[in-house]
């Protein structure tokens, strides 16, 4: 054993022992967020397939109404968005070293806000836009659902709570699956492709309620932004990346169905 694995397991651990405890901690953490999500998207979407109608012919919505009652459904939609920022703190927390923080080892910090703001912008446009054609081409191909990202009642808080949404999407998914698995997989012993190519697929498959199509769209995005964490070494430009696309995705929505009602809007049948 080297004396660099000897310092990060302990003098009482056995050979291997960093790697187990390591391991139970991905599966904890992925069991109390993206990973649960992706076993509920498979059992959705063999759901979907065995109902009868084609994919194309069915939906699946986010950020729906919770309750009648604007002030239920408010505390309902913000308490459930903020719990699900709860993982997303866990991590942070495990990466934390006595010298650096969990923020300054993913690059989850403020040090460089122009910069991770302008390559932020590049990625939107760079993924965005290709994005609305993998979907597009989805719903042609009979292999993606309608994805509804409004609900079905507008308050005046609507909008800020669709970013906060959004906001909660780019945390998650960049802080735990680029930013905490990427450094874990790496102290395993990981390359660098293979953490790129598991983690696209993990990324894709917690999107398969919304079908086929968003499956490979969602690889395709999480290869990219493997490669630019890999090139980068921060999770900042990810995060607002991921956030803006959200944000035109969700609070567009309306839009989107009354420019393109055939390719964004529900059938009747669904």
């Amino acid at each position: 054993m080297s004396e660099q694995n000897t310092t990060e397991r302990g003098p009482d651990l056995p050979e291997g022992a960093g790697d187990s405890r390591r391991w139970w901690e991905i599966g904890i953490v992925l069991a109390l967020s993206l990973g649960a999500s992706a076993v509920y998207s498979i059992i959705s979407l063999i759901a979907k397939l065995t109902a009868g109608p084609p994919l194309s012919d069915q939906s699946a919505a986010i950020n729906t109404t919770q309750a009648t009652r604007e002030w239920l459904d408010f505390s309902y939609q913000f308490l459930g968005l903020f719990f699900q920022l709860a993982p997303v703190a866990l991590v942070v927390y495990l990466l934390w070293q006595p010298a650096r923080s969990g923020f300054a080892r993913m690059g989850l910090d403020l040090r460089s806000p122009g910069r991770d703001l302008g390559r932020g912008l590049v990625l939107v446009a760079a993924i965005g836009v290709p994005g609305i054609g993998v979907y597009a081409l989805g719903r042609a191909l009979g292999v993606t659902v309608a994805v509804s990202t409004f609900p079905d009642t507008m308050y005046w808080w609507t909008i800020p709570m669709l970013v906060f949404s959004a906001l909660r999407a780019g945390l998650q998914e960049e802080v735990i699956i680029i930013g905490y698995l990427y450094t874990r997989l790496r102290e395993i012993g990981w390359g660098w492709w293979t953490i790129i190519l598991s983690t696209a697929v993990l990324r894709g498959s917690y999107h398969l309620y919304q079908g086929i199509g968003p499956f490979f769209g969602n690889v395709a995005m999480g290869i990219a932004f493997g490669w630019c964490y890999k090139r980068w070494g921060r999770v900042m430009p990810l995060v607002v990346a991921h956030t803006v696309i959200d944000i035109i995705s969700f609070a567009g929505f309306p839009l989107a169905v009354a420019w393109w009602p055939e390719i964004f809007a529900a059938t009747p049948s669904s």
